[in-house]
């Protein structure tokens, strides 16, 4: 399929379901998520590229993922580390700039810093903006670019205070809200996923779990997509 190219700027997705899908298989949870990094978010940033779409967002670990099973919490830790030290440096020969969006530095001092460097050194690539939300929450980010507005502007008066402000404050200031947020999973909420800039995004729910959600998975949203009428609310 040829992508709306000059409809659709920027691609988010809520990853969900790699635990049953792990289930499903006679798996432990960690390999669900295993299997989403080695085999299913390459072929959707690829895809993206090819399709000329600039902005792809994986929503990875939420603020409450922090509750879930120790050993479970652990294996993540391994997959972040396995994913910054391997996986992030082919999307960077790719031409993929990497971005973190959430509170990074909650994360144990070696992932943050990892993380860090491949921002750095992918800043100047520019075939695809791929963001990584982690320890990330809709209410978390408003909190804490109200919080870093004030401290930055301690006289701002009330009626300097914009959309415009806050957004410029936000951890996506940098790129176009979303046209479309793909939440696989079965599951019909957000779960606080960009309260802010999804306000006039485009949604798309599918059963399908997120380690069976393949680049054609992927164009049958897009199809859908493209059959839609936008209005912005007007």
């Amino acid at each position: 399929m040829n992508a709306p190219k000059n409809t659709i700027k920027h691609i988010a997705i809520i990853m969900d379901g790699n635990r049953r899908w792990a289930k499903k298989q006679g798996l432990g949870a960690i390999n669900g998520h295993q299997h989403v990094v080695d085999n299913v978010i390459e072929p959707l940033v690829d895809r993206c590229i090819e399709l000329g779409i600039k902005y792809l967002t994986f929503w990875a670990f939420s603020t409450e993922n922090w509750e879930r099973d120790k050993i479970e919490l652990e294996g993540m830790m391994q997959l972040f580390r396995h994913a910054f030290e391997r996986k992030v440096e082919d999307l960077h020969k790719k031409g993929v700039r990497l971005q973190i969006l959430g509170e990074i530095n909650k994360f144990p001092k070696d992932i943050a810093e990892q993380a860090k460097r491949w921002v750095e050194i992918s800043k100047n690539n520019t075939n695809i903006t791929a963001s990584f939300a982690l320890n990330y929450g809709g209410r978390d980010e408003i909190t804490r670019a109200v919080k870093k507005m004030v401290q930055l502007n301690p006289s701002l008066g009330a009626s300097q205070v914009t959309e415009q402000k806050i957004q410029s404050y936000l951890d996506t200031s940098s790129m176009p809200d979303p046209d479309l947020i793909i939440r696989p999973g079965g599951q019909l909420r957000l779960s606080g996923f960009m309260p802010w800039q999804g306000v006039y995004s485009e949604l798309y729910f599918t059963d399908v779990l997120m380690p069976e959600f393949t680049v054609a998975e992927l164009d049958k949203a897009l199809a859908d997509f493209t059959a839609r009428q936008r209005r912005f609310g007007k």
